[in-house]
Parts: C-alpha cells; structure tokens; sequence
C-alpha cells in the first residue's frame, strides 16, 4: 500500500515544481560585425601618417616667441595739439608739434629743395595728401569709397593722356565741343558707327553728352552700361564745352578706407608742378580741399583731419592747416537742416 501512495506523492510534486519553473529565453551574447561606411578605411589609413618632430635648439626665454608679432591698432588720426610747441628752429619732431605752414610757403620750400644744387629735379610734381574721418552721420556707419574728379583752376602737363567721346547735336555745337579738346564728337552718325562696331567705348577714358541727344542714345545703352551718361555721374550737362575742359584738364583722384580703422580715409592727388608759380599751386589745393569737402556728410566735427604737401624724391612732409581752405564744422543752419530730415524719416518710418 506505502509503495503506490509514495509513487502518486511524487508525481504530485514534480507536476508542481514544473508548473512554477518560468520559461526562460536565451539571449545572444555573441559580437554583431557592421560593415563600415565606404570610404572609412581609406581615412583611418591616411590619418596614420608620420608626423615629423623638427626638434628646435634651446632659444633663451628673452628671445622666445619675437618672431610673433603682436597685432597693435594704432589710431592713424593722430593728434598733437597736446604736445608743445618748439621756441626754436631745430627740434625732435617726436616731442613736439608739427610746424604748420601756409600753402604758399610749403610750396617755396620744396622748390628750395629741389633747385639743381640739391635735388635737381626743378620741374618734380606736388602731391597733397589728405586724410579724412570717415564717420557718417548715423553712428557706426562710415562713408563709401569715394572717386571724385576735380577740375583745378590752373592747368599743369601730366604724363597721361585722356581720351573723350563726346554726343551732341549741331554742326556750331560739334565744332565748339572739338576745339574744346574732346577726342571725337559726333551726332546720330556716330551711333550708328558705334552700332557696326567701327568705334569702341574701351578706346576712350571718358564717356559725356548733351541733354538734346540723350533720346539717340538709347539704343546702344546696353552696350554702354554704366558709361551712359547721367547727371549724377557728372558726364550729362548742357555746357558740354566746360564738361570736356573738366575731363580733360581734371584731376581724377579716389578716397581709400583703411581696413583695420573704417573711420580714417587717405588720398594723395597731385595739384601742379614745382616750376608753376606757388600762388597757382596754392589755388589748386584751395579748389581740391572744397571737392574734398563737398561730400562730407551732415554731422559736426571735421571731415578732413590733415593735410601734408609732399614733392618726391624728397620724404619731407610738410604739414599745411586745411581749415584755412575750408570749415572745420557744419554750420548751425546745416544741422538744423539735417535734424529736421532725420525727423521727417522717423515720423515716415
């Protein structure tokens, strides 16, 4: 009887052990290999490159790193009004203030200078370097570069030789444009040349017209492009025979903007020549320093900062007061004008 009731006992508990046993699922353990990106091992091979180790000699800590040379921003608007000014005729330059001459006196002195018994170059140009602040009227905003062409009161020879195409009307009106100084002057029959290709644009320097052909124009003012005279540009007036004498008698001269400091402007024009009477020459700087002025913009403060006279092979710089020539500040009446502007956009805006 013990033998069949133990059996039936045992089989009762390994059904029970079995119903609570929980099916366990096996995981992969194993390494999963993914294909690399083409192009991969082609990198990994040439990132490993032999970098060369140039080994250096012991270099004294007093002499370390001067071959670096440190970035200094200097302010180019320099000023020395607060230097003192020298009781006597010889004098470091460096501890004192620039001597100021007149225009007239900065030309006699290098025609001193440059008489047969020193230089010897009696008929040498004479540049005027001019250096502006280039600061608009709206806070950090500055002026655009600036290409002016400024007509001189008195005539010096130049080593250039400029080319003019003239339009007008007329047969008296051609005549007078020609004798002017214009290289060729024409009417309707010279657009149609300039249409078949027997005159080029590129073969001239300057491009001018009179109001009475700028309808005649219009056909060839793709081929013209920028070149088509307008009033803003200066190249379309009705006195065209003063428009050629400008262009041909004209100083061309272009205000370059610093990179590193916006606000400073630079430009050296040449106003003559040493062998022309200093009161000319003097004339022709007055007249270049109000082409100068003429496109400062409507804020207070000076627009020209300095103005040296120059005449190579020599390096003196001879400084002149350009306030003489022209105003240091806008008048009140200008900037009332321009308050009332800015007023007159905001209350638009």
């Amino acid at each position: 009887m013990a033998g069949p009731f133990l059996r039936s006992l045992f089989n009762t508990t390994l059904s029970l052990q079995k119903q609570n046993v929980t099916v366990v699922r096996p995981i992969n353990t194993g390494s999963i290999y993914y294909a690399a990106r083409k192009g991969t091992r082609a990198k990994a091979r040439a990132k490993k490159v032999k970098v060369e180790i140039t080994k250096v000699g012991f270099i004294p800590h007093n002499q370390r790193g001067k071959d670096k040379v440190a970035k200094v921003n200097v302010n180019k608007h320099a000023d020395d009004s607060f230097k003192k000014i020298s009781m006597d005729d010889v004098f470091p330059m460096r501890y004192y203030q620039w001597v100021v001459y007149s225009a007239e006196d900065a030309v006699k002195a290098h025609q001193e200078t440059h008489h047969p018994t020193m230089y010897n170059e009696p008929n040498a140009y004479v540049y005027a370097q001019v250096e502006i602040n280039m600061e608009a009227a709206k806070k950090n905003r500055f002026v655009e570069n600036v290409q002016r062409l400024a007509l001189l009161p008195h005539y010096f020879p130049r080593d250039e030789e400029r080319t003019i195409l003239a339009f007008c009307k007329g047969p008296e009106l051609i005549q007078q444009v020609a004798e002017a100084g214009a290289t060729t002057v024409g009417s309707t029959e010279l657009v149609k040349k300039i249409q078949e290709g027997e005159v080029k644009f590129s073969d001239y320097d300057y491009v001018i017209a009179h109001p009475n052909i700028l309808t005649d124009l219009v056909p060839i003012r793709g081929l013209m492009k920028r070149r088509f005279p307008n009033v803003r540009s200066g190249t379309l007036d009705a006195n065209i025979c003063d428009l050629v004498k400008r262009f041909a008698a004209g100083i061309h001269y272009k205000v370059i903007t610093d990179e590193h400091q916006k606000n400073y402007g630079f430009t050296e024009v040449p106003i003559g020549r040493l062998n022309m009477d200093a009161k000319h020459i003097a004339e022709n700087i007055d007249a270049l320093l109000k082409d100068i002025q003429s496109v400062r913009p409507k804020r207070d403060g000076p627009f020209i900062t300095r103005c040296f006279i120059v005449s190579p092979p020599s390096t003196e710089k001879l400084k002149i007061d350009p306030f003489v020539h022209v105003d240091k500040t806008l008048s009140k009446e200008v900037q009332e004008d321009s308050d009332d502007e800015e007023e007159a956009v905001a209350a638009k805006a």
